[in-house]
């Protein structure tokens, strides 16, 4: 059977846009030959819909739509990721499912078995669990459907106790299929795509036929979704990989003397690269999806502004990017430079408004109440929130999304300011570690240089001591361990769940951790209010994390 894989990137909720974009995939299949047209999970409305399901008509109009799609699908059928009305009487409200349509109708359909309810994931909310796994015959095969999560019960993986024994592989394997597929939309994070691929190919070995796996591809919020779509063979070889982070459609054979396919030159692609491309097309989609066409970014010369420039770059054009430098009385000069030189690299243009007039001014009006108390973070705060209230006027009046330039190191101990540099529209590296980030800017610069293009960060930048600059001669290890010992606290604590007994036990002096976690602790006020963040960890900041922000525990 000559199999058409659909990799498209879908909007949550653009019903119309989402209809035409499966239409013209599946068109494009039947025309190379596809024998069965396979879409990601939920690809009508877009994942994940969350509350837009409890919106009176939504729904409705998501099966209107799944009407439509039907009514122009011909003989070559389609398995196509949709919403559908429990209408038993009990349960929740609806099945999360996959249509099988053919020669103008919905002919059957296969609805989830295992609902996720972690992380980022609240399926249980929304949707009633099937109890049976369905198998549809097509052709004289027997084709095993099921939807993401459902394969997901793997020995290696931690959430398989979640579903009390059930176990849809299993229900399957008795079945004799002799072609199972998966419909996806399975957020990336690092190091997620081997487990992805080892579910796959153990899957084709424990059932003895082939398994082709379709996953969602684009951003849709913070998660990002890679694509990377693959089809196994029996004998748990990967015979066909689609694009890493973008579209893709392709035809498989499977089945005795199937030819397979091939591997996109982006399926497998090193963490580095994979990284800067989850980061550009979640950049890319948000702003695009929300409707802005161009980028404000504040650039200080510094490491952090320098890498989320050359991403927005990369996302929007040079064209769309502004970069806006403010200094103030302590600016260092290689500091202003580093920001215009960063500009010239990548081609934008560069804003420079200086703040100590501002600053002074903002001193003198609080100067009678502050009366007889020293200086301290709050004066170095007022330049921050300046640059803040000067960024938010600039996207007001332009239009253009702000981004805001934090990394998930300052933001786990609160070495931000509210309301001054935590201002935008979305945190592109709010879940990138600075270590994390001294390694993408090193990698864009090689990968610049291996396309014969101008390197676009400073090395200046990279080199310099990291500092806010909001007091003379300040640096980060004044108030923070060196990044490499902080962020190895902060993946113990943050991603790992680990006490602070665990980490003193593993070798890290007990009152650096004492310290760290203190920060982490006292600052989720100021996450909480932060702009959304582009997730690459398997636990980031945002709402994968649901930590109180008034709480007493320590461990």
């Amino acid at each position: 059977m000559r199999l058409g894989l659909a990799q498209i990137n879908t909007t949550v909720g653009d019903l119309a846009g989402n209809r035409r974009r499966i239409l013209d995939a599946y068109s494009a299949l039947v025309a190379r030959g596809a024998e069965l047209v396979v879409f990601p999970e939920l690809v009508t409305c877009g994942y994940p819909p969350r509350d837009l399901l409890f919106k009176r008509h939504f729904v409705a109009d998501v099966e209107a739509s799944m009407r439509e799609i039907a009514e122009a699908i011909g003989e070559v059928p389609a398995l196509v990721g949709t919403v559908e009305t429990n209408a038993s009487g009990s349960g929740r409200p609806y099945f999360n499912t996959a249509a099988f349509c053919q020669a103008g109708r919905v002919v059957s359909s296969a609805r989830k078995c295992l609902l996720p309810t972690y992380d980022v994931f609240d399926e249980d909310r929304y949707f009633e669990p099937a109890a049976q796994t369905t198998v549809i015959a097509h052709k004289g095969k027997r084709i095993g459907v099921t939807i993401c999560e459902d394969i997901w019960t793997h020995p290696m993986i931690s959430t398989r106790r979640l579903y009390n024994g059930l176990e849809p592989l299993s229900q399957l394997a008795s079945q004799k299929c002799d072609l199972m597929v998966n419909l996806s939309a399975s957020p990336w994070n690092y190091g997620k795509s081997g487990v992805r691929q080892t579910l796959v190919t153990d899957a084709a070995r424990v059932l003895g036929c082939p398994v082709a796996y379709v996953n969602a591809v684009g951003g849709n919020d913070e998660l990002i979704f890679d694509g990377r779509s693959l089809v196994s063979d029996p004998a748990g070889r990967v015979v066909a990989g689609l694009a890493a982070f973008a579209e893709d459609l392709a035809t498989v054979e499977v089945g005795p003397g199937g030819a397979g396919g091939a591997l996109s030159p982006t399926f497998e692609q090193p963490e580095m690269a994979d990284i800067h491309s989850a980061l550009v097309l979640g950049l890319r989609d948000y702003a695009h999806k929300v409707g802005f066409k161009t980028a404000l970014v504040a650039l200080s010369g510094g490491i952090d502004s320098a890498v989320v420039g050359a991403l927005a770059v990369a996302a929007l054009g040079p064209e769309n990017v502004i970069g806006v430098s403010q200094p103030s009385a302590i600016s260092s000069q290689h500091s202003r430079d580093d920001a215009v030189l960063l500009a010239r690299n990548l081609g934008i243009r560069i804003e420079t408004i200086g703040i100590s007039e501002v600053v002074t001014a903002c001193e003198a009006a609080l100067a009678p109440v502050f009366k007889g108390r020293p200086r301290d973070v709050t004066e170095e705060n007022i330049q921050a929130r300046v640059r803040g209230v000067i960024m938010m006027a600039l996207s007001n009046k332009f239009g253009a999304l702000l981004l805001t330039t934090g990394n998930k190191s300052e933001m786990a101990v609160g070495y931000c300011t509210l309301y001054g540099d935590m201002c935008g529209g979305l945190a592109v590296i709010s879940d990138v570690f600075k270590t994390q980030v001294y390694a993408l800017s090193n990698w864009m610069n090689a990968d610049a240089r291996r396309a014969g293009r101008t390197p676009p960060i400073p090395q200046s930048s990279i080199d310099k001591l990291p500092s806010a600059e909001l007091r003379p001669n300040q640096t980060d290890q004044d108030s923070l361990p060196p990044y490499d010992l902080l962020d190895a606290i902060l993946k113990g604590y943050v991603e790992e769940g680990l006490s602070r007994r665990d980490l003193v036990a593993q070798g890290f002096a007990e009152a650096v951790v004492n310290d760290i976690v203190r920060k982490v602790d006292l600052n989720e006020y100021k996450r909480k209010q932060a702009a959304p963040g582009l997730k690459i960890t398997p636990l980031a900041f945002g709402v994968g994390r649901r930590i109180p922000i008034v709480q007493k525990y320590v461990n």
